[in-house]
């Protein structure tokens, strides 16, 4: 069942068009990355989810309610931008922000409590938030997120100025959430982040939709893929393959190591590694071979720029 329905999303601003027809589904009790460059239409689209936008055409609804102001209570959302007062007190903040959506006072006070100790910020809620450091001024933004305990999570760029400590933090906080029930939405360009937590991501590029899947599924999609390979001596790799299999692999040029040649062989769709690996095997020695298949980002660059990711491997500089 989705949580969240989009369908057909238009959006102008003057003479740009930021959002062109986007409709996507976010099932219920899903992690979600929304992804695309900057300016890619993704802030305008969470903004028209929370009733902070109005769409030129097009419909949202949550749990089928059309997006409003009794849709967004169910919903948290933090915004890339902080919003947070400086000369306010922590918890008068957070208690703030709950009460504006609805919540009691005292089972926010309850809520509240708990995330500042998840938090490491046991003791701080009399202080004002200029009194806070960076990360946790962050810290506190996220709990007044959740502290109304909404069914519906987004979170616009929730690593950013957080260290790996804190970063891992989050990674956990959302992982809890989704396991009691919480739907997340996570836009972010921290891929790592990304690959590791979400089921599914949706892409977005010049206001329209490219793709919307299963990670796994949008990978298999795009197994075009890289074999790594370290042989003791330098071979001329193309000359020991016949024409059928040379015309479905690219070959990059070795890189000398103290073990042996590195190699880096993309291969279509198709092509197994056993014919690729009997043909250089009659003529050289393989000491060390694995298949290295696109990373998340490989494809959002695809998607994005049309151009493969740079990545360094244990091997050799190699792009795919």
């Amino acid at each position: 069942m989705e949580i969240l329905q989009i369908d057909g999303l238009v959006k102008h601003y003057a003479s740009t068009k930021a959002l062109d027809n986007v409709s996507l589904s976010v099932a219920k009790g899903e992690i979600c990355g929304l992804l695309g460059p900057n300016g890619a239409g993704k802030t305008t689209i969470l903004r028209i989810i929370n009733n902070l936008l109005v769409s030129d055409a097009g419909s949202v609804l949550v749990n089928g309610i059309p997006a409003s102001l009794e849709a967004s209570r169910n919903i948290g959302y933090m915004p890339e931008e902080r919003g947070l007062y400086d000369k306010m007190r922590v918890e008068d903040q957070i208690l703030y922000f709950g009460q504006l959506k609805g919540g009691d006072k005292a089972r926010l006070r309850n809520v509240m409590g708990e995330y500042m100790e998840i938090f490491n910020l046991t003791g701080q809620g009399k202080r004002k938030i200029k009194e806070l450091s960076k990360g946790n001024q962050q810290k506190v933004q996220i709990i007044a997120t959740l502290v109304h305990e909404p069914e519906l999570v987004i979170l616009d760029e929730p690593f950013s100025g957080f260290d790996p400590i804190n970063g891992a933090l989050l990674r956990d906080l959302i992982a809890r959430l989704n396991e009691k029930g919480s739907t997340i939405i996570l836009s972010s360009h921290n891929m790592p982040a990304i690959e590791e937590m979400c089921s599914s991501i949706a892409l977005i590029n010049h206001g329209k939709l490219l793709v919307k899947g299963d990670i796994s599924d949008i990978k298999e999609q795009h197994r075009t893929s890289e074999l790594l390979l370290t042989t003791r001596n330098q071979l001329s790799i193309p000359l020991l393959m016949d024409s059928s299999l040379l015309e479905n692999v690219e070959t990059i040029p070795p890189v000398k190591g103290r073990k042996g040649y590195a190699y880096s062989i993309i291969k279509k769709p198709g092509i197994r590694n056993t014919d690729i690996l009997n043909a250089i095997s009659i003529q050289g020695e393989i000491l060390h071979f694995e298949e290295k298949l696109p990373s998340l980002n490989d494809i959002f660059l695809n998607y994005t720029t049309g151009q493969p990711s740079q990545e360094k491997s244990n091997f050799t500089h190699t792009s795919c």
